[in-house]
């Protein structure tokens, strides 16, 4: 049987939702390993609107997170909240700050974060029963929530991020943009992606290996 993946999208656009080349690296990752996958996004409000070509906020604006996602996924998308976590055997979240911003609250929170309701009963749905999640970019700072203290992870290697994550109960391992993270007791995978200043065939490196791995960890390896 074909494995089936969960791809966790926060909204459309790296400063207010999913970052979208990390997503559609995962994406392609993926089908090019031959497994299935679902795009999935929380039905809710993003925490706000950003104008990409400025940088500025969109003040008055709001959008959607599960419609901008749906722009990703090709509109085969479907709320979070309706999945069904027994039809999938991995999970994995893009970065982009939707991640910070919508799944989670880490952007304004910091430590004193908490994810979004949805979101983290999906997750520890699959934290309980031992399945592999992969966390890409800024995504791993959720991990905690999820998993409770000492989970390893990485974000890279920003200070004043990983110093946060420590802070919750996390335990962060610098990584170059390469190489990936594997907690192999929790069966998590992280990998640091656009978190470093880096080229788009650098952050695909670093995401197809994690493709991969937790690829390998639903196998058993």
């Amino acid at each position: 049987m074909m494995t089936k993946v969960a791809v966790i999208l926060s909204g459309s656009g790296f400063l207010d939702g999913a970052e979208i080349q990390e997503s559609v690296i995962t994406m392609l990752a993926l089908d090019k390993a031959g497994a299935d996958y679902q795009c999935l996004a929380p039905d809710m409000e993003q925490m706000h609107v950003v104008n990409h070509l400025t940088g500025e906020v969109s003040e008055g604006e709001q959008r959607n997170v599960l419609v901008e996602a749906a722009r990703i996924a090709r509109t085969q998308i479907i709320d979070i909240a309706e999945a069904n976590p027994n039809e999938f055997d991995a999970v994995i979240f893009p970065g982009g700050y939707g991640a910070a911003k919508n799944l989670s609250n880490f952007a304004v929170k910091g430590a004193e974060s908490t994810v979004q309701q949805d979101v983290l009963q999906f997750a520890r749905t699959f934290a309980a029963a031992g399945k592999p999640m992969g966390y890409v970019c800024i995504a791993p700072a959720m991990i905690p929530h999820i998993y409770g203290a000492d989970a390893k992870l990485t974000i890279g290697s920003d200070p004043d991020t990983a110093s946060a994550i420590t802070e919750m109960g996390g335990i962060h391992v610098s990584c170059p943009v390469a190489d990936f993270v594997v907690d192999e007791e929790r069966k998590i995978v992280s990998t640091p992606a656009y978190m470093l200043n880096v080229r788009i065939s650098e952050a695909a490196e670093g995401i197809e290996k994690l493709v991969n791995k937790v690829l390998e960890m639903v196998d058993g390896k």
